[in-house]
């Protein structure tokens, strides 16, 4: 950006709100920092006096924002308003995709020991066998890697990671841009360990200090690289890991040892090291370990929240009898995944998967899914607009693994921002320019994802599901928009049928024209609740009840007068204390997240 662009021009700026229980940390400021990066414009935000560039993970990870902290972007130069308008979307939408891991309701189990250790459940389970303290050894090579090249390793491993792993790769994703961002600021090794003790102690007691864990993982991988290794050393035989912390990156090592359970001190439910043990399924505590012999037998007991440091006979036996209960429950999902799923009154439910890109639809067929209720496109648009043969390619990937799948188009617009989609500001933008209402401010873009579907769906059955219609005219224009498409590009389109996402209520008092028109429902459960209870799902202070009944009636009405198939593909579809009052209005399609499926399939078996 020229000088006289920065000098001369003048600064626009917006203030933001984190609303997400979990701060404004590593993964979304990553996401954040990629959008802005892109502009040629000057953009900086602002906290408690303290200004840092915002195309930079670290400089915005040191404002250690925490929910309800207000804090300013500007933006200068070239495209600033532009930048700024990207950027505020961007913000929402990470705010609102950014879940909250909620305190896991622990069970009362009695225990006769006196030595017990309360805890807090990082994820649920029971362990018996001897405790094992971490132990790691150094191991110095000799290399005439240079730290640049030592760095571009370090990077391509984790955006390997990211494309080769099942779960959570965002994690790898936000470690590269932090360590990119590192980078910039340090020419030795001294100097990128000085400048990531410097941005630990800025974590020190705030909502973020979890993260220091990442920076340490960054910084081993690329010690690593220029020649000094660190190794943790596992028993070959059962074990519960007693440890301080452990790093993200020594999580998938560990899950292939003979691991029983993992007890941490230094860490918090939202690290990243807990989420990775969340996905491996490891049973683990957040307690103190003082003073515990090793190869002394103790009981994990992550269902009650407890470690059992020096456990009765009767204690054993307790701790045995619900380590059998789980392996059962586990071994009978799991076994069953595949299998068809019908009610305890022999009715037959239809449990699918909402896929979000070519790996979780991998995922999905290996967890069961019968098929894919909910495509989301939006992965392939990210901060550079894909090509129609990028768009075709993936789509042919995903079609190949199911043969009932729904893809819906491109839902963007409001609270989801592309920096190619020029839309207008608007006051209320969940109420404005979005989802199906792209079809006519860029129907090029409409027409090229249209064109790529239709093409990678080789004349196999597919459902192509319009999002946030409100009138019978939109579907109708859209629909037609489609059949144009396919004309223009001389492709047949007799097997794919068209449907909505039931979000917006209007379409409630429409059904009955709807029902002349669509082949399919689907309904948007988060959208819907939003638009009913006129409450924007990213608001820091007003909630919606999850379980609230006016949604079950809304949900009622729909099943009571639509006479084509209807689905549910929003998170209530995957809520264990909510599937039993779906199925009893009449639901018999849930699509819920790869991870959710097995669980899902055996609550339903269990209904009557």
């Amino acid at each position: 950006m020229g000088l006289f662009s920065l000098f001369f021009s003048k600064p626009v700026s917006t203030e933001l709100t984190v609303t997400s229980d979990n701060g404004f940390h590593l993964r979304p400021i990553a996401k954040f920092a990629a959008v802005a990066k892109p502009y040629p414009c000057k953009i900086e935000a602002s906290f408690k006096g303290k200004t840092v560039d915002a195309k930079n993970v670290n400089t915005l990870l040191s404002l250690s924002l925490e929910k309800g902290n207000h804090f300013k972007i500007t933006a200068q130069g070239k495209q600033a308003q532009e930048a700024l308008k990207v950027l505020q979307h961007t913000f929402i939408t990470l705010m609102q995709d950014d879940k909250e891991v909620k305190k896991i309701q622990k069970e009362q189990i009695a225990y006769e020991s006196d030595s017990v250790i309360e805890g807090q459940i990082i994820c649920k389970g029971i362990a018996i066998s001897p405790a094992y303290y971490y132990q790691e050894k150094r191991i110095q090579k000799e290399t005439n890697m240079t730290l640049a090249e030592a760095i571009e390793k370090s990077m391509q491993e984790l955006e390997t990671l990211y494309h080769t792993q099942k779960d959570h790769t965002d994690i790898y994703l936000a470690q590269k841009e932090l360590l990119a961002s590192l980078q910039t600021e340090v020419k030795t090794l001294l100097e990128l360990e000085k400048l990531i003790e410097k941005s630990c102690s800025e974590l020190l007691d705030t909502k973020l200090e979890a993260k220091i864990s990442d920076y340490h993982d960054i910084l081993q991988r690329v010690q690593k690289h220029l020649g000094l290794e660190t190794k943790v050393l596992f028993p070959k035989t059962p074990f519960i890991l007693l440890a301080n912390d452990m790093l993200p990156s020594q999580i998938e090592k560990l899950s292939q040892t003979a691991v029983q359970g993992v007890v941490l001190r230094e860490t918090s439910v939202n690290s990243h090291t807990a989420i990775l043990l969340r996905g491996a399924g490891i049973p683990s505590l957040i307690a103190a370990h003082d003073k515990i012999g090793e190869a002394t037998e103790i009981i994990l007991d992550a269902h009650s929240s407890v470690l059992i440091t020096k456990p009765t006979n009767n204690d054993l036996q307790r701790a045995n009898k619900r380590l059998e209960e789980d392996i059962k429950q586990t071994r009978n999902a799991s076994s069953k995944r595949f299998d068809p799923v019908i009610t305890q009154s022999r009715k037959k439910i239809k449990v699918l998967a909402n896929v979000t890109d070519v790996n979780s639809a991998t995922l999905a067929k290996e967890e069961g899914a019968e098929g894919i209720g909910l495509l989301r496109t939006e992965f392939l648009f990210k901060e550079e607009k894909p090509t129609l043969e990028e768009q075709t390619d993936a789509y042919e990937k995903i079609f190949s693994h199911f043969d009932e799948i729904t893809v819906r188009t491109l839902d963007v617009g409001g609270d989801k921002a592309l920096p190619y989609i020029d839309l207008p500001k608007e006051n209320n933008p969940f109420l404005g320019i979005r989802g199906i209402r792209l079809f006519q401010t860029h129907p090029q873009i409409m027409e090229e994802q249209l064109h790529a579907i239709f093409k990678a769906s080789n004349n196999r059955f597919l459902k192509v599901m319009f999002p946030m219609v409100s009138t019978v005219k939109e579907f109708n224009e859209a629909k037609t928009f489609a059949k144009k498409v396919a004309q223009k590009y001389q492709l047949n389109i007799e097997h794919i049928q068209f449907g909505i996402m039931i979000e917006v209520p209007s379409v409630l008092f429409l059904l009955d024209a709807f029902n002349e028109i669509v082949d399919f429902y689907s309904i948007g459960t988060n959208d819907l609740a939003q638009y009913l209870f006129a409450i924007e799902r990213t608001h820091p202070t007003l909630y919606i009840e999850e379980n609230s009944s006016v949604l079950f009636d809304a949900i009622e009405t729909i099943v009571k007068k639509a006479d084509k198939p209807v689905s549910i593909c929003g998170e209530l579809a995957g809520k264990s204390n909510a599937i039993p009052q779906l199925l009893d209005l009449g639901i018999t399609t849930l699509s819920v997240s790869p991870k959710q499926i097995a669980q899902t399939k055996e609550e339903i078996r269990n209904h009557v």
